[in-house]
C-alpha cells in the first residue's frame, strides 16, 4: 500500500512544480529568478501557518492556481519519461547474470558487492517458494488485471520478484 503524502510534502511538491513550470514559462535567466523569488516569498507568507485548516485551504487554493496556469507544453528534461532521450541507453544495460561468469580476480576487485550479491542470492534462494505461494494466491482466476505486483504482507516478508529491483543494471553507461 502507498504510503500517504504529508501537508508538508504536498507543500514541497507544489512548489517544486511551480518552479519547473515557471521555467517553461520564463526563458530568461533574470526574468525567471524575479518570479522565482516571488513564488518563493508568496510560499514564504504562509509557511508558519499553525491551522491545518486554512493551511489545508491554502494549498488546494495553491494546487488550483498551479492547474488553471501551468505550461501548455512544459520543458521535459531529456532523461526524463517523455523526454528524447529517455531509455536511450538501454541496449547498452548489461544483465545481472553476466556477473555470474566474471574472473574471480575481477570479483576481488568489487569484494563488498559481490559479498552483499551472495547474501541476496541466498535469500532470493530462501524466499521464492514464499514469493510464488503468495503470488499464485493473490491472482484473479481470470489472470492478473495489471502488471502491478502485490506488496509484502507481513512485517519481515520480501514482495514478490524483488530481485529485479535489488540488481537492476546501471542506469547510463560510464
Amino acid at each position: 500500500m502507498a504510503a500517504y503524502l504529508s501537508h508538508q510534502q504536498k507543500v514541497l511538491r507544489l512548489y517544486k512544480k511551480s518552479l519547473r513550470h515557471l521555467e517553461s514559462w520564463c526563458i530568461f535567466r533574470d526574468r525567471y529568478r524575479y518570479f522565482a523569488c516571488l513564488l518563493r516569498a508568496r510560499f514564504d507568507d504562509h509557511k508558519d501557518e499553525r491551522d491545518m485548516v486554512t493551511a489545508t485551504k491554502l494549498l488546494k487554493a495553491g494546487e488550483e492556481e498551479f492547474w488553471a496556469g501551468q505550461h501548455t507544453q512544459p520543458y521535459i528534461f531529456p532523461d526524463s519519461p517523455g523526454g528524447t532521450s529517455y531509455e536511450r541507453y538501454n541496449c547498452y544495460k548489461v544483465p545481472e547474470w553476466c556477473l555470474n561468469h566474471w574472473h574471480p580476480s575481477e570479483k576481488a576487485m568489487y569484494p563488498d558487492y559481490f559479498s552483499k550479491r551472495e547474501q541476496w542470492k541466498q535469500l532470493r534462494a530462501e524466499s521464492w517458494d514464499q514469493e510464488v505461494k503468495q503470488l499464485q494466491a493473490e491472482t484473479p482466476e481470470g489472470g492478473p488485471l495489471t502488471e502491478a505486483l502485490p506488496p509484502a504482507r507481513r512485517e519481515g516478508d520480501l514482495p514478490p520478484l524483488w530481485w529485479q529491483y535489488v540488481t537492476r543494471p546501471r542506469e547510463r553507461p560510464m
